[in-house]
């Protein structure tokens, strides 16, 4: 938590901007399925929810192969598939589920800014388990989302008991902070591919465990309408999501992503017209300074980089400056094995696959 500097007037890294579109389509998500809970099932609308995810995102997968119109992407390993099993379980079975269970309990506008507690799961693991820098500013920002997050939990009419719904919100935000600090251990490989396995293996779970329990499906235009929002605010979100581990990191990623429940929340306001009272404002304010305390955070110092061979997208820039072996094409991006030898230097960075590195000295 050392070296922080003023906020600088350099460029913002790619991966902040992929983050903000992740949460845009994520939050607007929110109040549709909320639309959708009124005649869909919570445990059903997941399934479906994630099977547009898996099933959109394949249908990707084959027309950029056919087309070839995007820069390769390393494929998964076998090694990856202990992280991304992991990850699917948390984020793709648990997560979704009791999302559904609580947004069945809660107005849509209070569940998306509850859902402000996924970043800040998601920094907390990647700070005291995964060993991620997080500097004051993120760790303040943070505080001020709890503060928000619990304004919108707790039941005043009923004394010292929080909401069921709320609860399960903050457990599908906790499954996520799980699911964002593996799916960071496998975020050098394909976005796509990542992300399309995710959604079919949670969907066809979801979906099975809840036509077991008694479900039926809906009418075809409910069933395509769960899966179109699924596509959008599940599937190209994920992939973007991924996409920003590799640049920024997992707390990082984290704290931009904050803004999906802003966005949630003022589309839930204009399309289910629900009110709002003070407790609300009061939380929608301290969540707001949270999140600009994440989006204007920098962090700068000298740091080692260890010799490192991995393998993903890449254009040759401070951190990539090797030879290519044969066979592979020179032009940029590509995707290749290759060796980062040990070097020292100083730069604005995040904790990207490249920056690792210990801050405890």
């Amino acid at each position: 938590m050392e070296n922080e500097r003023p906020m600088r007037t350099e460029r913002l890294p790619a991966g902040v901007g992929v983050a903000l579109l992740s949460a845009v389509l994520f939050g607007a998500g929110t109040p549709f399925a909320k639309l959708l809970l009124g005649s869909v099932p919570p445990a059903l609308l997941a399934g479906l929810l994630y099977l547009g995810s898996g099933i959109g995102l394949s249908l990707l997968l084959i027309f950029r192969q056919a087309r070839r119109s995007a820069p390769g992407e390393a494929r998964l390993s076998r090694s990856d598939l202990p992280w991304l099993g992991g990850a699917i379980l948390f984020g793709g079975v648990l997560g979704p589920v009791l999302l559904m269970t609580g947004l069945a309990m809660t107005p849509a506008s209070a569940a998306s800014l509850l859902l402000n507690l996924e970043g800040v799961f998601t920094a907390l693991l990647a700070w005291f388990l995964f060993h991620e820098n997080v500097d004051r500013r993120i760790a303040l920002g943070m505080g001020f989302i709890v503060l928000g997050g619990l304004l919108l939990s707790w039941q005043g009419t009923e004394g010292l008991s929080l909401s069921t719904g709320a609860l399960a919100i903050a457990a599908a935000c906790l499954c996520w902070g799980v699911d964002n600090n593996l799916t960071q251990k496998v975020s050098a490989g394909d976005p796509l591919q990542i992300a399309a396995i995710k959604g079919g293996v949670a969907g066809a779970v979801n979906l099975t465990l809840a036509l077991a329990l008694g479900a039926s499906l809906p009418t075809a235009p409910l069933v395509l309408g769960s899966m179109g929002v699924g596509f959008f605010g599940y599937g190209l979100s994920l992939a973007l999501f991924v996409l920003a581990l590799r640049h920024i990191g997992t707390a990082r990623t984290g704290a931009y992503f904050s803004l999906a429940p802003f966005v949630g929340t003022l589309l839930s306001l204009l399309i289910l017209r629900e009110s709002v009272g003070p407790l609300f404002l009061l939380a929608a304010l301290l969540m707001g300074a949270g999140v600009a305390l994440h989006l204007t955070e920098r962090h700068e110092h000298e740091h080692h980089h260890e010799r490192l061979v991995h393998s993903h997208a890449h254009v040759h820039d401070e951190h990539h400056r090797h030879d290519h072996p044969p066979g592979v094409d020179p032009r940029e991006p590509h995707t290749h094995a290759h060796t980062h030898s040990p070097m020292t230097h100083s730069h604005p960075h995040y904790p990207d696959i490249h920056h690792r590195h210990d801050h405890t000295g």
